[in-house]
């Protein structure tokens, strides 16, 4: 239905019949977990209703000059951004709006820019589409501002909004929108899609992607094992079995590397905490980091249940203030001194 989209063949086909029906709600919100190709899958919606799919292929944010466009707003001061809020369009009826910045966050000024774009009609065709990517990184005054438009929206104009969490949303969003859910692809869907691609090491890949076809394409793996070095060293030092220095020279090293993001390291701390818990309660489950098996069995005969909730727990707590621009290596170290009592 959708050329070069795997998986979610149920959430597609209602799309396809949306189109070929010529019903076509307003607002859709896409949801699934990351890299599943839900802004995939939106792109493509937009090729079928605007025709000139490559024009559109080339807002894909996982794109190298778009990757870098990002990294380059990230040391922008926040007045400069705000004075000059991004989008991409490359096709004159499609625009993509996305988080940006440290925070990685959806502003006010982005809809502001939404709202004044929106009073334009298209330029081709019927429709004009506006994809609002990861919605659910919108903070408060964004969400409102985008609500206006949701409320009455001009007949011309689809809004397709992608989420990870679409109970992250205000719930007058959520009840103004058409939701399809996307789920992770089945292990088969994930074989083809790496053998097409011709991916390196693809156990591994296929393991640490869990069904999202984005991750197994984008992760570097080289990058990966660095930072799960880091994240073992932690959880060595958090359960006592190795020495406080060993978790000091590691924290460290990640106050030294600014480009670092701790939600990168935590995402890592997660794979390691769920494989923990399955060689704990259940050995003879699939697990994501399988090329270290050994490591996580000798770490997992010192801890318990209690341990690894709490753990959990403690890295929730990290994430939630993420936003809040927190120091990393003070955060870490709170939280190997936690879970070290």
């Amino acid at each position: 239905m959708f050329e070069n989209f795997y998986g979610n063949a149920t959430a597609a086909g209602v799309l396809d019949q949306m189109v070929s029906g010529s019903r076509i709600p307003q607002t859709i919100l896409l949801a699934g977990p990351d890299g599943i190709g839900k802004a995939t899958l939106a792109r493509r919606f937009g090729a079928c209703l605007l025709g000139h799919g490559p024009a559109i292929e080339k807002d894909d944010l996982s794109l190298p000059h778009n990757v870098d466009l990002l990294a380059e707003r990230e040391k922008m001061p926040a007045d400069k951004r705000g004075d000059d809020p991004l989008i991409f369009q490359s096709h004159p009826d499609f625009v993509t709006f996305c988080p940006e910045g440290p925070l990685r966050q959806i502003s006010i000024q982005q809809m502001r820019v939404l709202k004044d774009r929106a009073q334009f009609a298209p330029l081709k065709g019927r429709h004009r589409v506006f994809l609002i990517d990861q919605i659910d990184r919108a903070n408060e005054q964004a969400a409102n501002s985008l609500l206006k438009i949701l409320e009455e929206p001009p007949p011309y104009l689809i809004i397709v909004c992608t989420a990870s969490n679409p109970y992250d949303l205000l719930p007058t969003i959520r009840s103004r929108s058409v939701p399809l859910y996307l789920s992770r692809l089945t292990p088969d869907e994930m074989d083809t899609f790496v053998a097409l691609r011709g991916l390196d090491q693809p156990k591994r890949r296929i393991a640490l992607a869990a069904g999202s076809p984005g991750a197994a394409l984008s992760v570097d793996l080289a990058v990966y094992d660095k930072r799960r070095a880091a994240m073992l060293a932690l959880l060595g030092a958090a359960a006592g079995v190795l020495p406080w220095a060993d978790w000091a020279k590691q924290s460290e090293a990640l106050n030294a590397a600014r480009s670092e993001k701790l939600e990168n390291y935590l995402k890592v701390l997660y794979l390691l905490l769920e494989d923990l818990l399955w060689i704990r309660y259940n050995p003879d489950a699939a697990l994501k980091n399988f090329d270290i098996r050994r490591e996580l069995e000798s770490l997992s005969r010192v801890i318990e249940f209690e341990w690894i909730r709490k753990a959990v727990r403690k890295t929730d707590e990290l994430l939630d203030l993420l936003r809040r621009n927190i120091q990393r290596g003070i955060a870490l170290d709170a939280w190997v001194m936690e879970l070290r009592r």
